[in-house]
């Protein structure tokens, strides 16, 4: 239990160099963590270090997976609009439970709090300091059988997204490749890991490589990675560019939406955010192996019944000799978008899977 009964304030552990004024929270841990991020993540970091280090940091995230793991934790990320509306009905009153502080991000009081998990909060700079409570530095969510860390908020530019489109991606995955056995696989703008630590799980002979340009997603999907003890390597840089080599399968899911604040998990570039979803497949084409294919979930632009990214992307695989299968996963997503300027003629927004194979 690590909600036990009440105890006297004077029985609260310290917080010497964990307890925090209010920032955001990537701001915060990213420059410690990123450190060695070339390094496999298969083995786990030690439980202990001699100050606030990089690994006691980095063992920090992977303790708290565990901790939460062995409480039966288990949290399902909803869309950061169900999120808002949720978390603002219980923001007046104490978190009540684990998932309050590690699924709704709410403030919590420190006696409240088993002294184990305060205490590796703590050690891990994974507290924010606001006066009477404190909040958690990073959020929780469960996906696939395993606990994910990811950004406590959702709307910094270097913000680390867990969702919907999270559990889509994974499903589509895991059915789009059953019955095959890639031998090297390049998850490209990775996040925090949701397709790269799915196919590690399921294909635990396979090379996996996960990239991403934003440095505090790849040292949360190293400490998701460490916690599976799964092995995944580790690459700074954005689309297929970022690894060397060719591979058997590389797999994306790139933000789709136009987002006028170029927030990297939202933003997916041009006037309808189709951009970096045709980068990544035109220049991955041409780093697959014979008979690689790319697997893409993204979303698409619907404008008087016409897919402009399968149109799109029908172009690229004639050009690079691929054939494709493509299919409508969610007719409608994100309609909120259809109230901005630039989607005043799109009729809805549709998630979609499609597999390019060479």
């Amino acid at each position: 239990m690590f909600f036990p009964t009440r105890r006297p304030r004077s029985s609260a552990p310290p917080l010497p160099a964990g307890r925090r004024k209010p920032s955001h929270p990537a701001a915060r841990l990213e420059g410690d963590l990123m450190e060695g991020a070339h390094d496999h993540s298969d083995r786990r970091p030690g439980p202990s270090s001699a100050d606030m280090g990089i690994g006691q940091r980095r063992a920090a995230l992977v303790a708290l997976l565990d901790l939460l793991a062995a409480a039966g934790y288990d949290f399902v990320s909803p869309t950061p609009a169900t999120h808002r509306r949720v978390a603002s009905r219980r923001e007046r009153a104490r978190a009540a439970n684990l998932r309050d502080i590690f699924g709704w991000g709410r403030p919590f009081d420190p006696n409240d709090l088993d002294p184990t998990l305060l205490a590796t909060m703590s050690s891990g700079g994974l507290l924010v300091d606001e006066g009477a409570s404190l909040r958690s530095a990073v959020r929780v969510s469960a996906l696939d059988g395993r606990l994910h860390l990811h950004s406590a908020r959702s709307d910094a530019p270097d913000a680390v997204f867990l969702g919907p489109d999270s559990y889509r991606f994974v499903r589509f995955l895991t059915s789009a490749l059953c019955g095959t056995q890639p031998r090297s696989i390049l998850d490209v703008g990775a996040g925090a890991g949701a397709g790269a630590l799915a196919l590690a799980t399921r294909l635990p002979h396979s090379r996996v490589v996960a990239g991403d340009v934003n440095p505090f997603a790849l040292a949360l999907l190293a400490a998701n990675a460490a916690h599976a003890r799964l092995s995944i390597e580790l690459v700074a840089g954005s689309g297929p560019e970022a690894a060397a080599g060719e591979f058997d399968l590389i797999i994306a899911n790139p933000p789709y939406l136009a987002d006028g604040e170029h927030r990297t998990y939202r933003d997916g570039g041009g006037a309808l955010g189709m951009d970096l979803a045709l980068a990544w497949v035109s220049v991955g084409l041409h780093r697959l192996r014979p008979r690689g294919r790319f697997v893409l979930y993204t979303g698409s632009p619907i404008i008087e019944g016409r897919d402009l990214l399968r149109i799109e992307l029908e172009r690229l695989a004639a050009e690079a000799g691929a054939s494709m299968t493509y299919e409508e996963i969610d007719p409608d997503v994100f309609g909120g978008m259809l109230a901005h300027e630039g989607y005043r003629e799109v009729e809805r927004i549709a998630a979609i899977g499609a597999v390019l194979s060479r």
